[in-house]
């Protein structure tokens, strides 16, 4: 009996058979768009690292659907419309599966773009830092090259001088107090012999040299020892007297020559 009704029904069979290629022909055209959406999608990840604001982003979005409704009229246009049947049903759920799939992609897309920004904007920010102390390192390097171009020629050196005047007046007289307090010392506690012990003494020669003080034979072998580094002896002469020649001998205050015992210098303190 069914077969009977579809034999007397052959218009339920027809629209079913045309439900059939719509669909077959609506999922054909989802695939092509998807091939379009992937190829948008390509185009897209080659445009490089270009940052992208939310406004452009939108609007890259939108520019992407009108090139892809226009390259689908054009395909519409070049062929001929099939009668789709008037069911409200299947309409409704063929739109509503497009759209979904449609709005996935588009928000897959959209998330991508946000994400990539993001780093972007992070590389900004990191490169607008490292470009910051950059800047203050180049600065600093400025006013040091400013201030090693046009130095203080003159005020330095006179203020160098002054200093370096200043100190030699205050070892100078350092030296004076030294070598007065040092005289004052030795006429002291080492003084000259007395003559008249000297003329008691029978058999004994008087020299005629005219005797010097410690102080007086320390000076000049001091100045020797500055004045002539490479010969720092000097000859003994008649008047040293020979007690204190000993006593500089036995401190240690004074070297006799390795070759010539009538020549002596001051031991090298400072070195």
């Amino acid at each position: 009996m069914s077969l009977n009704q579809q034999d007397l029904d052959p218009d339920s069979t027809t629209d079913m058979e045309d439900v059939t290629d719509a669909e077959e022909e609506l999922i054909k055209k989802c695939e092509e768009m998807w091939k379009d959406m992937e190829e948008c999608q390509n185009k897209l990840s080659l445009v490089g690292t270009e940052t992208l604001t939310d406004s452009n982003a939108q609007l890259s979005l939108l520019i992407m659907q009108v090139k892809c409704l226009t390259s689908e009229l054009s395909q519409w246009r070049k062929e001929t419309p099939e009668m789709i049947p008037l069911n409200e049903e299947v309409l409704v759920a063929l739109g509503k599966e497009e759209f979904q799939k449609s709005r996935g992609d588009l928000e897959l897309v959209l998330s991508t773009i946000q994400s990539r920004n993001e780093k972007l904007k992070e590389d900004l920010e990191r490169e607008q830092k490292w470009l910051d102390e950059q800047q203050q390192i180049l600065e600093s390097l400025s006013v040091l090259h400013n201030e090693l171009k046009h130095p203080v020629v003159t005020f330095s050196e006179s203020r160098i001088f002054n200093e370096l005047k200043t100190k030699m007046r205050d070892i100078k007289e350092y030296k004076e107090k030294i070598l007065v307090t040092l005289g004052e010392f030795l006429e002291d506690h080492f003084p000259l012999p007395d003559r008249n012990v000297k003329k008691k003494k029978k058999n004994i020669q008087e020299s005629t040299a005219q005797l010097i003080t410690l102080h007086e034979i320390l000076e000049i072998l001091l100045n020797r020892l500055f004045d002539v580094p490479h010969d720092p002896y000097v000859k003994i002469s008649d008047s040293f007297w020979p007690p204190y020649i000993e006593l500089l001998l036995r401190n240690g205050i004074a070297l006799r020559h390795p070759e010539d015992p009538t020549r002596i210098r001051l031991e090298a303190f400072h070195q």
